[in-house]
């Protein structure tokens, strides 16, 4: 978090991903064009760098989408998700370059516009072998400008969070587009490279795995449906690791759940599970200083009513909540968001047992 806007806020954890990337794409990029260039001397330097762009492009954006379902699965992949978006761009960068120069190589010197050309040059849209595939090339790389374009927090907070995860869904579109421009362009080759075609349906298939098994592993609970205006018993107090939560689902709401230490006590907390910046899960983060702390990228909110410690303003939506011999129970409507709700004292036998 930060109180002002700024290009970049740098640390120490960011330089190095952001030198690991530079890093890792420098040598695929060797290799693939040293590679290439041994097994294929045919091929010039401008044909090399096009396809390993390319290839560094798809590569990086495989690596974007497994990033959110294995952070899901396993808290050890936490710290690629912290900078994912410098991922982005940089897959951006790469696709741009990869058009760029493909743009020049085959458009740049005809009578039309380059980008006239790349729409125009090839009407075959009836034709599955002939269609023009650099077309979906192209409408992918807008769409990935787009991403990159608004990827700052300044166009999250202006756009609102709900508009700017709906503009940033479309990256699987343009992952749709850009299997289906491989799948019509390189795999059209007269060399038909196959291990390219496994490689595309591997990739495809883990990425699908991998998001169908964080979904199913993160469903949340759901307790017994409550009579309107009354409390939901969703776990006992000893069901919930100390600043820690638990989520379930209430009324169709992710619901944080939160047992934490306070004023020499403990203190059981309700508050929406969805944080304000880019949605992160709040129940999978825990109480740290007595806040709140979104294991995505450290936002912040007070248990008692969801509010962002100054000079900060998100606020988030908080539940009552009450303890009764052992057992939590929440109001299932959530109150406005950063209104107070005075959270349950958990008494010294109910905290006695620790969750196994």
């Amino acid at each position: 978090m930060s109180a002002e806007y700024q290009a970049v806020l740098w640390n120490r954890n960011k330089k190095l991903y952001d030198l690991t990337i530079a890093a890792g794409v420098l040598v695929f990029l060797g290799l693939f064009v040293g590679i290439g260039a041994a097994t294929r001397p045919q091929a010039t330097i401008e044909t090399l760098l096009i396809r390993g762009f390319g290839a560094g492009a798809l590569l990086l954006l495989h690596l974007v989408l497994v990033i959110g379902p294995l952070c899901r699965l396993d808290r050890r992949f936490l710290p690629l998700l912290y900078n994912r978006r410098h991922l982005g761009v940089c897959a951006f960068l790469l696709a741009l370059a990869h058009g760029g120069f493909s743009i020049v190589q085959f458009h740049g010197l005809g009578v039309l516009s380059p980008l006239v050309s790349v729409l125009a040059s090839n009407g075959s849209y009836d034709s599955l072998t002939r269609f023009p595939f650099q077309a979906l090339g192209l409408a992918a790389l807008v769409i990935l400008f787009l991403l990159a374009a608004t990827s700052h927090d300044f166009w999250l907070a202006n756009l609102t969070a709900p508009v700017w995860k709906s503009l940033h869904m479309l990256v699987y579109v343009a992952y749709g587009l850009i299997l289906v421009h491989v799948a019509l362009g390189s795999l059209q080759a007269p060399e038909r490279p196959s291990a390219l075609a496994v490689l595309l349906v591997l990739g495809f298939a883990g990425i699908a795995s991998l998001h169908l098994v964080a979904g199913w592993r993160e469903r949340a609970p759901a307790p017994a449906a409550a009579a309107e205006g009354s409390a939901v018993d969703v776990c006992a107090v000893s069901d919930i690791p100390v600043d820690r939560a638990r989520i379930f689902l209430l009324a169709g709401e992710r619901v944080a759940v939160f047992r934490y230490r306070a004023d020499g006590g403990e203190r059981i907390a309700a508050v929406s599970n969805v944080c304000q910046h880019q949605n992160g899960p709040l129940g999978e983060g825990r109480v740290i200083d007595g806040c709140i702390t979104c294991p995505w990228h450290g936002y912040q909110y007070r248990p008692e009513d969801g509010c962002s410690p100054p000079p900060f303003t998100e606020t988030i939506p908080t539940f009552n909540v009450r303890v009764t011999e052992g057992r939590v129970l929440v109001d299932p409507r959530p109150n406005p968001p950063g209104t107070r709700a005075e959270p349950a004292r958990v008494d010294a036998a109910a905290a006695a047992e620790e969750p196994s």
